[in-house]
């Protein structure tokens, strides 16, 4: 089994960085592929989320990791193209500290297992940055560490619950054959074939 402390974020953080910087201030009232969410309430929601597993991996815990993501639809204010980033960056930094990756922590409200939250964090920004190409128009190939670790959360997931509605819906069927990027976004709830306007 893969020690989880060897997974680096920071490619997939990058990913996410580069894709956000590609926003055009013209999409960002645009649908995406989550369907209560705007592009801004999807970068909204990455900001969010790289500082509250930000500071999951620092186990410096309190209204960042406490508060559930479903509280209220998030939002970006006029800072946000360098307040992402930067986020991006310390979230990144944070898991390449073993310690983050051991011990409990809390994310979004609820107390976890460093480790999961690790790979949790992994298949927000995989997933996430696939809304976020999709909805802009941009090509997109994901780290492929982080799509792995994100695939695998998703099929353990995908096995024992029943979800529906949310950021993550009923799962999507999609051919055994398919890329790897396409079955966890079927299993994330999504359908890979989802474009702009379509």
């Amino acid at each position: 089994m893969t020690d989880l402390t060897t997974l680096d974020l920071g490619p997939q953080t990058r990913i996410v960085a580069h894709l956000a910087a590609g926003v055009a201030d013209e999409q960002l009232a645009d649908p995406t592929p989550c369907p209560k969410m705007a592009v801004r309430n999807l970068l909204g929601h990455l900001l969010g989320l790289s500082v509250a597993f930000r500071d999951a991996g620092r186990k410096a815990l309190g209204p960042t990791t406490d508060t559930s993501p479903d509280t209220t639809v998030p939002d970006i204010g006029p800072g946000w193209r360098a307040e992402l980033p930067k986020a991006l960056d310390e979230l990144a930094d944070a898991w390449r500290d073993p310690a983050a990756w051991t011990g409990m922590t809390r994310a979004g409200g609820v107390d976890l297992p460093g480790d999961l939250a690790g790979v949790i964090a992994a298949d927000e920004l995989l997933i996430h940055a696939w809304d976020l190409a999709r909805a802009t128009g941009q090509p997109y190939e994901p780290d492929p560490a982080a799509l792995r670790a994100s695939y695998g959360f998703l099929l353990a997931a995908a096995e024992e619950t029943v979800r529906d509605g949310s950021l993550f819906g009923p799962v999507v069927t999609v051919p055994q054959d398919a890329p790897l990027l396409d079955r966890a976004v079927g299993l994330s709830g999504r359908d890979p074939g989802w474009h702009r306007g379509g």
